[in-house]
């Protein structure tokens, strides 16, 4: 489930116009199955405790400069729609229960990290889901 998860997710986020652009800039065609492979294990140290995930993701998102709260709000977003469509209510709960507490601890080390002042920073607010207008 993992797996199809990470899989439906990035391919999601790979087509955003928001957090698509900076996914294909920063990882190469050529480094996609490793990437999503890394993210599987991630997922299933942080969800099942495998510990199959060795690396460390915070350098590799301070090296991006452009990454905002709307990048991690659609992020959030995108991601919660996925785990809501392939998971089982009580694994959707908990996919996205820790991946907002990962993406608002990324956010802050990162904006500390820039000098920003995080004192006054509360935690990210859901983004919205589009409405869908018939045409």
């Amino acid at each position: 489930m993992i797996g199809a998860v990470v899989d439906a997710f990035y391919a999601r986020a790979r087509r955003d116009d928001v957090i698509g652009p900076v996914f294909n800039r920063v990882i190469p065609d050529a480094e996609w199955p490793a990437h999503l492979a890394k993210i599987a294990d991630f997922w299933s140290s942080m969800l099942l405790g495998t510990g199959r995930y060795d690396g460390r993701p915070m350098p590799k998102h301070m090296a991006i400069p452009e990454l905002s709260d709307a990048h991690f709000m659609r992020w959030l977003r995108l991601f919660r729609e996925t785990v809501e469509e392939l998971c089982p209510p009580d694994i959707a709960a908990l996919f996205t229960e820790r991946s907002e507490r990962i993406g608002n601890s990324f956010r802050m080390n990162i904006y500390m990290r820039r000098g920003d002042d995080i004192t006054q920073m509360g935690p990210l607010k859901r983004e919205a889901a589009p409405v869908w207008k018939p045409e």
